[in-house]
C-alpha cells in the first residue's frame, strides 16, 4: 500500500470512529466519499500550502495532523495565521498524551513560521475536543457551516495565539 492509500484509510477510520454514531448514515456516507476521495486527498497533499504528518509511537503510526496556510486555508486566509484543519488520533491510542504532543508540534511549527496565530473548526457537540482545545490555549471567536452530506451543522472556530 502506497502513502497515499494509507493517509486516505488512516483518514477514514479516524473520522468514522469519531463522528459515525453522530450522523444520518447516509449523509456520513456521502460526506466519507467526498473528504476523503483518493484524488480529493492527493490534491490536497500536493498542494504546497498544506502539510500532512503522521504521527509515530513506537515506529506505528497513531494518528496525523494537516495544516494549511495561506489560500489552503479553509477560511480565513491571513498571511499571520496556520489552520489546523485535521488532529486524528487512532482511537486504540487515545488518552495517552499524543495529542497533546502534536498539539505542542503545531505550535512550535507555526512559531517556525512566523504566524501569530493558529486556528481550527470543531462540530459545537464535539465537547471533549472543544474542552481539550481549551486546556491547550484555544478560544471560540466564531463559527462557520460544516456539512455533513446535506446535514448543515456548525463548528466552532477557535484560535490560539503564539508566542513570538
Amino acid at each position: 500500500m502506497d502513502q497515499l492509500d494509507f493517509l486516505v484509510n488512516l483518514s477514514r477510520k479516524t473520522f468514522i470512529d469519531a463522528f459515525e454514531k453522530d450522523n444520518n448514515p447516509e449523509d456520513f456516507e456521502n460526506y466519507l466519499d467526498f473528504a476523503f476521495n483518493p484524488d480529493r486527498i492527493a490534491d490536497e497533499v500536493l498542494n504546497a500550502d498544506s502539510d500532512f504528518y503522521f504521527v509515530y509511537l513506537n515506529k506505528e503510526v497513531v494518528g496525523y495532523f494537516k495544516l494549511n496556510q495561506l489560500e489552503a486555508q479553509t477560511d480565513i486566509k491571513e498571511l499571520n495565521s496556520l489552520e489546523l484543519e485535521r488532529i486524528y488520533v487512532l482511537s486504540e491510542f487515545q488518552g495517552k498524551q499524543i495529542g497533546r504532543w502534536m498539539l505542542e508540534q503545531v505550535k512550535a511549527l507555526a512559531k517556525a513560521k512566523n504566524k501569530t496565530f493558529v486556528w481550527l473548526g470543531v462540530w459545537e457537540h464535539n465537547t471533549k475536543a472543544i474542552a481539550f482545545y481549551e486546556i491547550y490555549g484555544f478560544r471560540k471567536f466564531g463559527t462557520h457551516p460544516y456539512y455533513i452530506g446535506k446535514d448543515k451543522q456548525t463548528d466552532w472556530l477557535m484560535r490560539c495565539d503564539i508566542d513570538q
